[in-house]
């Protein structure tokens, strides 16, 4: 099962606000999700946008993608958590070539 953080609209015509939802990647838009880990009203100006950062972090842990927009409210909104994530991700792929490369030189 692929999970997804990534909005779910709601809210009338030309009135959106979305859900920052955990979801089945095969779901559709607006169906079924596994949880709610914040909002998001691109209306009021500034946007106002409430994360659940402890939710986030938690399904971000386990193996969640995110959508693009999503992504780019966590990187705001929760400052330097996906970028730590990216470095270690980084990092793991450059132990893994440095110990590679050890290898073939024995």
């Amino acid at each position: 099962m692929a999970v997804t953080l990534r909005l779910a609209r709601f809210g009338v015509k030309k009135r959106p606000f979305y859900r920052i939802v955990a979801a089945e990647k095969t779901s559709r838009r607006d169906g079924k999700f596994l949880d709610v880990v914040g909002n998001y009203n691109p209306m009021r100006s500034p946007a106002l946008v409430n994360l659940n950062e402890e939710k986030v972090k938690r399904w971000i842990s386990v193996g969640a993608q995110t959508s693009a927009q999503v992504l780019a409210l966590i990187k705001v909104h929760i400052p330097g958590f996906i970028e730590a994530k990216e470095e270690a991700k980084r990092n793991k792929i450059r132990e893994a070539r440095k110990n590679r490369k050890a290898r073939a030189n024995k």
